[in-house]
């Protein structure tokens, strides 16, 4: 599979998510998301031991 292709499905696969909060008015869907995605990132961030200083002073 070309990186075109998986990008593109990619793309479609949020196109598709939007078009469907906006037709089922499920707006409360967006930051459940946002909440789920940005722990992903922050659990890959801090997966890095040059990030892991960073982390461990803030709690």
């Amino acid at each position: 599979m070309d990186v075109k292709e998986n990008f593109k499905g990619n793309l479609s696969l949020l196109a598709e998510f939007w078009r469907f909060v906006r037709y089922r008015k499920r707006y409360w869907l967006i930051p459940f998301f946002a909440v789920i995605f940005l722990l992903a990132v922050f659990i890959v961030l801090t997966e890095s031991s040059a990030f892991a200083p960073f982390i461990y002073s803030l709690f």
